[in-house]
């Protein structure tokens, strides 16, 4: 029963895909094979995941009938090979420019990212390292990283992260957490040091900031 129910909501789900317009509970009935019932079982339960909303309502000479279209969430359900295009992209910039021309680029890039990033709050504008941190947590938190500020045993700012966005694109080539270290001295311009990374087997991926000139025996 939950392997039926669980294929007619990815049913549901591909013919709101294909009907961008959006679709009525007539329709889905008629689509799926279902009663009226249980096709709004199902959408509220999608709706509820954020995967469906409602839509606009078609006038029929009658009384108007509410269309239910796809979220954006909706969408992302179905398969997108970004992280292979993603791997083409990194492979191409390692052949045309080696490894070091890689980091370089992936430098830029976080600048750039930076530049787009949300102004931090009047609060820390001119905030110390470690008010800086914390927003950077907050920041990478939101980006899908599942991060967030610890205590250092060392007493450095520490951000831990239980989900790398790039895990399959670094343990192809390893240059590519320097995408990472790049966003985070240029946002906190800390010293940025990479303790602990999950592409190379650790629980999570651990960043220390310390001063920008700081030495390798202050860490």
């Amino acid at each position: 029963m939950d392997e039926l129910f669980g294929d007619r909501r990815r049913r549901l789900l591909r013919h709101l895909l294909r009907n961008k317009a959006g679709a009525s509970v007539d329709e889905l009935v008629q689509a799926l094979g279902v009663t009226r019932t249980a096709v709004r079982q199902h959408l509220a339960a999608l709706m509820r995941d954020g995967l469906v909303e409602p839509g606009a309502e078609r006038e029929t000479g009658g009384r108007p009938v509410r269309l239910h279209v796809l979220t954006e969430a909706g969408r992302e359900v179905f398969p997108r090979r970004y992280s292979w295009f993603a791997r083409l992209l990194v492979e191409a910039i390692a052949q045309e420019h080696g490894t070091a021309g890689l980091r370089t680029r992936l430098g830029r890039i976080a600048a750039t990212v930076v530049a787009q990033l949300p102004a931090p709050a009047p609060a820390l504008t001119g905030a110390s390292g470690h008010d800086k941190v914390e927003d950077l947590s907050t920041l990478m938190d939101q980006l899908g990283y599942d991060a967030r500020k610890v205590r250092d045993v060392g007493g450095a700012p520490t951000i831990e992260a239980d989900n790398c966005v790039f895990h399959a694109l670094a343990m192809q080539n390893s240059a590519v957490c320097q995408f990472d270290l790049a966003l985070m001295t240029s946002y906190t311009g800390k010293k940025v040091e990479l303790h602990e990374c999950m592409a190379k087997g650790g629980h999570v991926c651990r960043f220390r900031f310390l001063p920008r000139d700081a030495s390798a025996r202050d860490a």
